[in-house]
């Protein structure tokens, strides 16, 4: 089943809202300048509206009715002028906003990823992968919206409505009221087309949440899919999705298809009533009224622009708000390794002696994975961990590098507790090769330097000759330049295990760890690896875990684990002398090399 992404919450500004919203603003006091810009032309657009249905009012009974052509032709400049004015100060502020809306979401976003990359490990176990794209992707350029479209240009509107509202009841406040006689129908319309959108909006975004996820599990898992010939109920299930996603959309568009007539109807009766009356107070009273007919038409489109559209950004600052909630429960997860107080000095050098205390750990509580873990390993020692699969042996290594926080215990490097090491510092000294080996989209040279700018070509190749990968790198058609798909697909398991070993030997650590490095490679690419294997561990205290026995006989000593505790410790010889667990595992794994030689090939 595709993960569910939780549904977006009734998106009702609340007095707590309103302080998430003065957070989001807070962001933007880098750029003060530019938001009080947009706050001033906000002010001029409003001040500079009814200018225009003024003058035309003034052209109307005075200089036409008049005949003074010569001021007619410079009334006429002066509309121009304005008109001219107003669209480059409406342009103004329209890439204002948006461009701090902008300049906003790049710095929430970088905030965002920074802090998600120093989250521990333990709530990418906590939290689906897409959860944290969609907070990092989608709901910030809903933030962005808040800016382009939210709470200043709503201000900008109601600036407007204000101003052009206060010259229409100065000029004559009777027909002012009387235009105003359709609004309430206005409001009804906008209140329901208000909580219509929103809830389109909110199964919109569950939808799409909902897309995001499915989408992004089913490409991850497509091989097992086809394997199991699963197309066509996966299918199903995204039409079921996709579905929903639709049918959300079209209600949002029905409800814009219903709103925007009702505006027009709405506005052509507050007209229809402006003109009646004013023909009336012609006929009875003989009274010319051109130039407030043809003012308050200004006016009232004037006053209905706005109102179109105020429900709708009111919609988008509240769906913004409510995205600025979710990212904020990024920024404000506490659960991230602080820096180090008064950590030792970066530069302090490291010989590789460590020693596990009375360790225990659990990743969820009541729920123990190692149990009082206690052993040390001297500096430039080998030792090997076995175990089930399940019982603890990664688990150790994420404690050594601080990837999960300990229960209880202490673990020391060189005789110092790893806590009193700037994480950083730590992770530096320590290498580690995983059994699944990750490569990013990117060159091979990317790839094994991590854009690291201190590390050269040279030294790239060097290690690359000492792993024996030079040659292969080198027969590839652009070299240590070719491009490596994503997760490096184009590679073979044990081609990607060998880059992972030059990677390691770039970063020179004093301590390694070799993580299942050869369980899932074939034979020919486990004997390149266990020359790779000899090389890397040379001088350095190394760790090794593996499922194949066979490649952890020669290290200085072996631990055996089960169900998070050590039930045996000692030399390979000396362990299978106890004819203990250790020794059963050893025939056991002979036995099934035995029936593996014995299988009929091809």
């Amino acid at each position: 089943m595709p993960l569910q992404c939780q549904p977006v919450p009734e998106p009702t500004i609340t007095p707590n809202q309103w302080g998430l919203l003065r957070r989001l603003y807070s962001f933007a006091r880098p750029y003060r300048r530019r938001f009080y810009l947009s706050l001033g032309l906000a002010i001029g657009l409003a001040l500079l509206t009814p200018v225009r249905p003024w003058l035309i009012q003034q052209t109307v009974n005075i200089y036409i009715a008049q005949n003074l052509a010569e001021m007619l032709i410079w009334v006429t400049i002066i509309q121009v002028g304005l008109l001219l004015m107003e669209t480059a100060i409406r342009f103004l502020f329209s890439f204002q906003t948006a461009w701090l809306g902008q300049a906003v979401v790049r710095d929430l976003r970088l905030n965002v990823f920074r802090h998600i990359t120093h989250l521990n490990l333990r709530q990418f176990d906590r939290t689906p992968i897409g959860t944290l794209t969609t907070r990092t992707i989608n709901d910030l350029e809903s933030i962005n919206d808040v800016f382009a479209d939210g709470l200043i240009p709503i201000l900008a509107d109601l600036l407007s409505i204000a101003c052009v509202l206060t010259y229409m009841f100065w000029t004559d406040w009777q027909l002012t009221l009387l235009a105003l006689i359709p609004l309430p129908i206005l409001l009804v319309a906008t209140y329901f087309f208000k909580e219509s959108t929103r809830r389109s909006f909110q199964k919109v975004r569950n939808a799409v949440s909902d897309l995001n996820a499915f989408v992004q599990e089913h490409l991850t898992g497509m091989s097992l899919v086809q394997a199991f010939v699963a197309e066509a109920r996966e299918e199903k299930k995204f039409d079921s999705i996709n579905k929903q996603h639709r049918n959300a959309n079209i209600q949002a568009i029905f409800a814009y298809s219903v709103f925007f007539p009702v505006v027009e109807i709405v506005l052509a009766l507050s007209i229809g009533a402006v003109v009646w009356w004013t023909s009336h107070e012609a006929l009875i009273l003989q009274e010319s009224r051109q130039g407030i007919v043809i003012s308050f038409i200004l006016c009232l489109n004037l006053l209905f622009r706005p109102l179109r559209v105020i429900a709708d950004k009111f919609n988008v600052l509240q769906m913004g708000v409510i995205a600025g909630e979710r990212v904020f429960k990024v920024l404000d997860n506490p659960d991230f390794l602080p820096d180090t107080p008064n950590p030792l000095p970066a530069d302090r050098p490291i010989a590789g002696a460590i020693r596990y205390e009375h360790v225990s750990f659990s990743y969820l509580p009541d729920q123990p994975v190692l149990h009082d873990i206690h052993f040390e390993v001297k500096p430039g020692e080998t030792l090997a961990i076995v175990g089930t699969t399940g019982s603890g042996k990664s688990t150790i290594i994420n404690l050594l590098t601080r990837l999960y926080p300990m229960d209880s215990g202490t673990i020391w490097l060189d005789g110092e507790p790893i806590e009193r090491y700037d994480w950083r510092d730590l992770r530096r000294h320590i290498g580690v090769v995983l059994q699944d080996v990750f490569l990013f989209s990117g060159s091979i040279f990317d790839n094994l330097t991590l854009h690291n700018p201190s590390i050269s070509r040279q030294q790239v190749e060097q290690a690359a000759r000492m792993i024996g990968m030079h040659e292969f790198i080198s027969r590839l058609p652009k070299g240590y330049d070719q491009p490596v798909m994503e997760r490096g697909s184009n590679l073979s398991l044990g081609q990607r295990q060998l880059l992972s070993f030059v990677r390691a030997l770039l970063y020179d650590p004093a301590v390694l760890v070799l993580d299942e490095a050869t369980s899932s490679v074939d034979p020919e690419s486990e004997r390149l690896i266990q020359r790779a294997t000899e090389t890397l561990i040379r001088g350095r205290t190394s760790i090794l875990i593996a499922h194949r026995l066979s490649t952890v006989q020669k290290a200085d000593r072996i631990l055996v684990l089960e169900k998070g505790r050590i039930l045996e410790s000692g030399r390979h010889e000396e362990l299978i002398e106890r004819n203990g667990t250790y020794a059963r595992m050893v025939r056991n794994s002979q036995h099934a090399g035995s029936l593996n030689e014995a299988a009929p090939k091809g």
